[in-house]
């Protein structure tokens, strides 16, 4: 099998045709908020194209070309006085109209409301999963399935059991081990990670049982398995009380995707092509919507809120190119108390813009990479 038909042993039509909706929508959403604050803010808009490369159909409307590019990927807002204008004898210079002659205050709404509006989708998208399957509850652990023929058939555990405290002791929202944070359920793990007399509280159909047992965890070197397959437990949710779930998640996701972020640069300017299970490229990105999309939806919906969560945040670092830097650069001017000039905005644009795309590089090089 070669490289070419290991890709598409890995990904699936179904899988790709969602890969391209989920992007599409998240990108055409984000453009979106960028035009109708500009368009608020009586900016004008050139075009608005949804997809990139050759134009396939264009219409104006309400003085915007909107167009229909053929390569399902992305797509892009030309907003009136963000590119260099033409002056006199074919040299370009600063706009002057348009975006450039905004506040600064209008210049960073302008820019901050494609990733918030990436930011809100997935908040969104969270609060109809929760409000539909119910919200983690991370201090309770509910078995899925247990193993026949397992010490825990043995001992009278079912599918549906719910194991509410450890050794007497309820199981936390939350714990540390070595420090980092962990939710209170995965506590069964660490637990049964050593040798002894074990106690689980078992919650089944409103009653109550204590389910005691001697346990070892290794032996002959060999690691001991109780033989259930588990997670958190889900509780009915209203739709307050989701939001306000989705929310604490979206805090609780911050950390970890800046920390994602940060060791793709740091595997990038050490030209690291080793797999990263924290950060994942197209190829990547379709195999796991693939997989989803074979599960159910609501698992595809939790794709959809990761990605628009990644296209949210990614798009805030400070790099030139980005809505992150592009705001960073209209701060620096207004500290300044004037603009940067235009060769100064220019060179550092080509820069941030020449860095993205080679790290876009890095990522599907590695992406392909381990398919050699």
């Amino acid at each position: 099998m070669n490289v070419f038909q290991s890709i598409a042993a890995a990904l699936s039509p179904q899988g790709l045709l969602w890969t391209l909706l989920i992007i599409g929508v998240a990108t055409f959403l984000h453009e979106l908020a960028h035009y109708a604050l500009a368009k608020k803010q009586g900016v004008g808009v050139k075009s608005f194209s949804v997809g990139m490369g050759p134009v396939l159909f264009k219409q104006a409307w309400r003085g915007t070309e909107w167009r229909l590019s053929l390569l399902p990927i992305g797509g892009y807002v030309e907003i009136d006085g963000m590119a260099p204008e033409e002056g006199p004898g074919g040299v370009y210079r600063s706009p002057t109209r348009g975006f450039a002659a905004l506040p600064a205050w209008g210049k960073v709404a302008v820019l901050l409301a494609g990733p918030l509006m990436n930011l809100a989708l997935a908040i969104g998208l969270m609060t109809l999963t929760f409000t539909s399957q119910g919200v983690p509850a991370p201090d309770r652990a509910r078995i899925e399935a247990v193993l026949p023929g397992s010490r825990a058939q043995a001992l009278g555990l079912r599918a549906g059991d719910v194991v509410t405290a450890v050794n007497g002791r309820d199981i936390p929202d939350t714990y540390t081990v070595d420090g980092q944070p962990r939710a209170g359920w995965e506590t069964l793990r660490d637990t049964l990670a050593t040798s002894g007399p074990k106690t689980l509280t078992v919650e089944r159909g409103g009653q109550t049982r204590e389910v005691a047992f001697d346990w070892r965890a290794q032996v002959n070197g060999e690691r001991q398995r109780l033989g259930i397959e588990y997670r958190p437990d889900v509780q009915p949710a209203s739709v307050p009380t989701a939001f306000v779930t989705s929310l604490t998640t979206t805090a609780e996701a911050v950390p970890q995707i800046l920390r994602a972020f940060g060791g793709l640069f740091a595997r990038f300017f050490t030209l690291d092509l080793s797999r990263d299970e924290n950060v994942s490229g197209p190829i990547g990105t379709a195999e796991i919507v693939s997989q989803a999309a074979a599960l159910s939806p609501w698992a595809l919906a939790q794709v959809a809120v990761l990605l628009n969560l990644s296209l949210a945040f990614f798009n805030l670092i400070p790099i030139p190119g980005l809505d992150g830097g592009r705001i960073m650069l209209v701060l620096v001017g207004a500290l300044r108390g004037r603009p940067l000039t235009f060769a100064q905005e220019q060179a550092i644009s080509v820069a941030g813009f020449a860095f993205v795309m080679l790290l876009m590089m890095f990522v599907v090089v590695r992406d392909v990479s381990r398919f050699f």
